[in-house]
């Protein structure tokens, strides 16, 4: 298998750098963008074997992206790892645990990220 091509979507530049430097590591191809529709234009352009997606975007947040991927016969089959920091923020914000469930994405892992933990996720499902 060639080398795997991974999309971090998120909208903090910093951790999608920290993601994408550490999948890099691992002999990953990684693309990067910045918010939800960036990232469905980028998965238009270039299928990714996986994708690492933010909950907490603009423009369209990752639980809308995850479930309109999961929807299309096209990339249904792609995993998805949510990044989520709702945890702590589900009292503030729109968001609830029960929103993630209902999300078929692939796996969860909460912010701030430990990038080995997310790498075990990541190659258990490549």
């Amino acid at each position: 298998m060639s080398n795997p091509y991974i999309l971090v979507v998120d909208d903090d530049p910093d951790l999608v750098e920290t993601v994408a430097m550490m999948l890099e590591s691992k002999g990953c191809e990684v693309g990067r963008a910045y918010d939800g529709v960036e990232g469905e234009e980028s998965i238009k352009e270039r299928r990714p074997d996986l994708v690492i997606l933010d909950v907490m975007m603009p423009r369209k947040d990752g639980y809308v992206l995850c479930a309109e991927l999961k929807a299309k016969e096209e990339t249904r089959d792609i995993p998805v790892v949510l990044l989520t920091a709702v945890g702590e923020a589900v009292p503030t914000t729109k968001y609830t645990h029960a929103d993630g469930m209902s999300t078929e994405a692939d796996d969860y892992v909460s912010k701030p990220i430990d990038t080995e933990g997310l790498w075990n996720v990541v190659s258990g499902l490549l």
